[in-house]
């Protein structure tokens, strides 16, 4: 495994794309901390802890600015926690391997999608959706049973979500996902915990890089415009995503 302070350094670029994209806690921390030789469910886990202040203080410039939608977010929470729950005991069953597999896998294929434009029409069908609340919970519940199953927040999933589904702008959306991201965290990381999936020396490494990375990534959004972040998380998605399928399938 790395020495502590390539974790922490690993730590601080995973919490600027955090306050960026609302996206890159557990979701891109698990193929990180596993190519720095974290083995299997603790790699999967272990960035947790971090995760859920993280992402308060990554939120805190958005609803400052008004740019998030506490509503949509108490929604999403209703369908999400019991979701990531039963997502988290499912884990055990599935194990690490196609954990590890599936996350890039779904990284690259929404990356592909978040590139597509997005016209007014389309998101003002979404902003009607929106106010669909049973299908806004229903959306939320499959966001927390991935969520469960790959230990993370599920920016990787809700902000697209958001984007394409519900209407919301990039900025609105990175917001909103970063506050459920900090609630859905908490039942993921009692489960994974009950189930000995974290290693605490990985964990405090981790969380020394990802606090502050995390305030200085959301501070930065505010200086890129909205299509401009979103055309570089697709392309980070799509390239991260094809990079750590590939490296897993090769040592699967």
């Amino acid at each position: 495994m790395a020495p502590w302070p390539i974790i922490v350094v690993a730590g601080l670029g995973i919490g600027v794309l955090l306050g960026l994209f609302g996206v890159g806690g557990s979701s891109v921390a698990t193929p990180v901390l596993s190519l720095l030789g974290v083995p299997g469910l603790l790699a999967v886990a272990s960035p947790l802890p971090a995760t859920i202040p993280a992402a308060l203080l990554a939120a805190r410039p958005y609803v400052r600015a008004g740019e998030a939608r506490p509503k949509a977010a108490g929604w999403s929470l209703l369908g999400g926690i019991p979701a990531t729950i039963v997502g988290a005991y499912l884990s055990r069953v599935v194990g690490a391997g196609p954990l590890l597999v599936g996350s890039g896998v779904v990284l690259f294929l929404v990356g592909v999608r978040v590139l597509c434009p997005i016209h007014e029409a389309a998101r003002a069908v979404g902003e009607e959706r929106r106010q669909n609340r049973p299908l806004l919970v229903a959306c939320a519940a499959g966001v927390g049973l991935f969520t469960g199953l790959l230990a993370n927040g599920g920016g990787f999933l809700l902000v697209p979500l958001y984007l394409l589904v519900f209407g919301l702008r990039m900025r609105a959306a990175v917001g909103t996902s970063l506050i459920v991201i900090a609630a859905l965290s908490i039942p993921t990381l009692a489960t994974h915990w009950t189930l000995g999936h974290i290693d605490w020396t990985v964990a405090f490494a981790f969380a020394a890089g990802v606090l502050p990375g995390s305030v200085a990534g959301g501070n930065l959004a505010h200086r890129v415009t909205g299509p401009s972040l979103r055309r570089a998380l697709g392309w980070f998605l799509i390239g991260f995503g094809a990079f750590f399928t590939i490296y897993r399938l090769v040592r699967y």
